[in-house]
């Protein structure tokens, strides 16, 4: 019988992937990951918005939009994937710069979120990827995110 893993329509799900990242509800915003290709540093997951994300209580009553802050720390996640499944097991990719970030269409409660990480450089210190999160067929937000490796001890 062939690898379980192989037969399913996603590579991590959501307790596979709190396996790999530090972050927990209601910071852990990616749900799955679908598609990662480790030598074209490429990986791409889901975040499934549902009305009952704690942000939207406040963001904004009566017409809730996710907050673009947060489609950028899910698209963080999803390279923190990446960086860990390319052999940093040992470390943590901590944001340091968000670069020409652009935010085209707004992301509401019920939309599912591709989120796509090109790495540009990811080496043993740190690296950038080009990020963006795409709605259906539309460019919901898209940046380039620079990160620094951080020992887990060290945090």
């Amino acid at each position: 019988m062939g690898d379980a893993r192989n037969e399913r329509p996603y590579i991590f799900n959501t307790k596979e992937i709190e396996g790999i990242l530090p972050h927990r509800y209601p910071f852990l915003l990616v749900d799955r990951i679908i598609h990662m290709n480790l030598e074209e540093d490429e990986i791409t997951g889901l975040k499934n918005v549902t009305v009952n994300e704690p942000f939207f209580q406040g963001h904004f009553p009566g017409v809730p939009i996710m907050p673009g802050v947060l489609i950028l720390e899910a698209l963080a996640q999803t390279g923190g994937i990446l960086v860990h499944q390319k052999g940093y097991v040992k470390k943590i990719a901590v944001l340091l710069n968000v670069a020409n970030a652009k935010f085209r269409k707004p992301v509401f409660p019920g939309d599912v979120l591709h989120l796509h990480a090109k790495g540009i450089h990811i080496s043993g210190n740190g690296g950038k990827f080009k990020v963006k999160a795409m709605n259906g067929e539309q460019l919901a937000a898209e940046a380039e995110l620079s990160f620094a490796l951080v020992d887990k001890d060290l945090l």
